[in-house]
């Protein structure tokens, strides 16, 4: 149990809730995961399925870009100010977060050649640079939610924690904000699925039962098809 935390998993008084950090993080962990494998599912030539998997590529790679970003921004200047005898560990987030970004460079220079032309060689290899990548970014989280996320509980306030998950709703484009929800929903508890869910206005609960679940599920059925058929899953 963390500093954050009551043993239900929800938050404690007066704590920043950081668990919702963990949740987040399994939708790139997740989808890390897949999109290697719809890169190689591709067929050689198909170059308008390719088109289809790059746009959701880049809605990836603008999403981590952009929590990172936030953590850049609002999360290490305080912990430099308030945990100094943790500079060590913040520097180390920033290393890693510089490495990520060099793994995405690699995926960058595959992806838009493979974009326009669908070639099984350059799939192949953007879908390398994608398993590097999420070598990086899988050691940067288990450092990130073990070592940081309790010193976060511990240094910040709750308003400037809440400030990280404002400002990263604000930078969602509004035909992205169904997407957002159902992606980290996805694989969140029942527990978390409440706490999320609870925190959103009325009418985006609403909108999310009536529409938004029924368009996540057409989404993830459009992208993963290929590797869910005669699989029976």
């Amino acid at each position: 149990m963390t500093p954050s935390s009551t043993p239900s998993g929800l938050p404690a008084d007066g704590r920043p809730y950081t668990h919702e950090m963990v949740v987040v993080h399994r939708v790139f962990r997740r989808e890390s995961a897949l999109l290697p494998r719809l890169v190689r599912a591709v067929p050689d030539g198909a170059s308008a399925r390719a088109e289809e998997i790059s746009a959701y590529l880049n809605d990836y790679v603008t999403g981590l870009h952009h929590h990172h970003a936030l953590e850049d921004e609002l999360i290490w200047p305080l912990l430099r100010a308030r945990a100094a005898e943790q500079d060590d560990l913040v520097a180390r987030m920033e290393e890693q977060h510089g490495h990520i970004d060099r793994t995405l460079a690699a995926v960058g220079e595959w992806a838009p050649q493979w974009q326009r032309s669908a070639d099984s060689i350059a799939g192949q290899e953007l879908a390398l640079a994608l398993e590097e990548h999420r070598l990086a970014l899988l050691d940067h989280l288990d450092d990130e939610e073990k070592l940081v996320l309790p010193l976060v509980a511990e240094h910040l306030t709750v308003a400037e924690w809440d400030e990280v998950g404002r400002r990263g709703l604000e930078t969602l484009p509004k035909n992205k904000v169904m997407i957002a929800i159902g992606a980290i929903l996805e694989d969140a508890t029942e527990a978390e699925r409440a706490y999320f869910l609870g925190r959103a206005p009325l009418l985006g609960r609403l909108a999310w039962r009536l529409v938004g679940r029924r368009q996540y599920a057409a989404s993830c059925r459009a992208v993963r098809g290929p590797l869910t058929e005669g699989t029976g899953r």
